[in-house]
């Protein structure tokens, strides 16, 4: 047997050797097959996720304005009101006195006027026949006075029944009131410092986003190098506590002037709509504020790899040579599912998106124009109106750091 082997083995050897190099020959003469992204700067939305605090449109505590005791509550909780409506009635019965007492007061003042009047007519008339310039100059004086004491009575008339309106306390603004905080029969004093009640208007509704002071400098310096083309008006979107995404979208009705000592952020204050009430005062959410578009490559996370020393991302491109090579960049930040590149890449390059497991620099393709699915599947755009998605990870897949 030994012999056998040994009068066989030159063509032994040369046989094997002929099997272990024909999958390399055959990998030379067929380049893989690969979907390929074109490469085209674009105008990309620039957007950053901020945390926020949902703050009252108008929220007042009501108090009551003069004293009393409270008789009834005019109003239900929870059920909207609207400006005017009575919440208390307080006991009205010393006010309704203080007016009648003024009336009185009034009626009196007006009736002393024309006797004034009349009595400053006839010694003016008389002045020198009957009248000295000292009795004509007296019955000025009174008739200035009656004047004054009806003006006065007025003014205590008025402000008696401005007091009187007031036992009646009414919803200053239009919204959501709370439990009461008083019970029938209760004294309360004018300006005393708990509330009565709370009254919250809900729609719209204010949301305060902080944003770090540094990266507002960032954002700045892009701005004016021209990278960044900033929006006319800011507008921002919420997702609510649950992760829920809200459907209005909120404008920016002023940003802080200060930056705050121990948080070193800038509070910036968007109004959302809020017929639903969905978002209530207090409320944690976050949320995305588009600043303004930047010319940009859109490269999908899931062809890119994050280099381990560098840190860089890393994604192959077919090369002139037809094989694929290995580059390198850095991203600005991430716009749904891609990260948008500003240097690294060129115009019109093939960014291999499928393959990646098995690919290395050098290795032959063949590039076929694909793109990725709403699965987050590559697809071969000149496949069938059904597609031939290739098996892989999903669009949103985070990128390996």
């Amino acid at each position: 047997m030994a012999e056998v082997f040994r009068a066989a083995g030159p063509r032994l050897v040369a046989l094997t050797c002929l099997m272990l190099a024909s999958p390399v020959l055959a990998q030379e003469a067929q380049p893989m097959k690969v979907g390929v992204l074109t490469l085209a700067q674009q105008a990309v939305p620039q957007s950053i996720d901020l945390p926020g605090r949902a703050v009252a449109y108008e929220q007042v505590g009501v108090r009551p304005r003069v004293d009393g005791v409270v008789e009834k509550i005019l109003y239900t909780p929870g059920k909207p009101l609207a400006v005017g409506d009575p919440l208390f009635q307080l006991d009205d019965a010393a006010y309704v006195a203080s007016v009648a007492s003024d009336q009185a007061s009034v009626a009196q003042a007006e009736a002393d006027l024309p006797v004034k009047q009349a009595a400053y007519d006839r010694a003016l008339k008389l002045e020198g026949q009957g009248y000295t310039t000292a009795e004509v100059e007296s019955a000025q004086s009174d008739l200035a006075s009656a004047k004054a004491t009806l003006d006065a009575a007025r003014a205590a008339l008025n402000y008696a029944q401005t007091e009187l309106s007031w036992t009646t306390i009414l919803s200053p603004i239009e919204g959501i009131p709370e439990v009461a905080a008083v019970s029938v029969g209760d004294l309360v004093t004018a300006g005393q410092d708990s509330a009565m009640t709370t009254v919250t208007r809900l729609d719209p509704i204010y949301v305060d986003m902080l944003e770090p002071s540094a990266r507002l400098l960032v954002l700045r310096k892009k701005i004016e190098s021209g990278l960044l083309s900033p929006n006319e008006k800011l507008n921002a979107t919420l997702i609510l506590e649950d992760g829920e995404t809200y459907t209005g979208s909120g404008a920016l009705v002023s940003p802080s002037a200060t930056v705050s000592t121990s948080t070193g952020t800038v509070s910036m204050r968007f109004e959302f709509e809020n017929g639903d009430r969905k978002i209530l005062p207090g409320m944690f959410l976050r949320g995305t504020v588009e600043f303004g578009t930047m010319q940009a490559f859109l490269v999908p996370q899931r062809a890119t790899e994050r280099d381990a020393t560098t840190g860089a991302l890393t994604a192959y491109v077919v090369g002139d040579d037809g094989k694929a090579a290995q580059v390198s960049f850095s991203s600005e930040a991430v716009y749904r599912n891609s990260w948008v590149v500003t240097e690294g890449l060129a115009e019109g390059q093939q960014l291999i998106l499928d393959g990646l497991k098995t690919m290395a620099a050098g290795t032959a393709v063949e590039a076929v124009p694909a793109e990725i699915d709403e699965n987050g599947l590559v697809k071969d755009l000149a496949a069938s109106g059904d597609g031939a998605p290739e098996s892989g990870a999903p669009a949103d897949a985070q990128a390996k750091d």
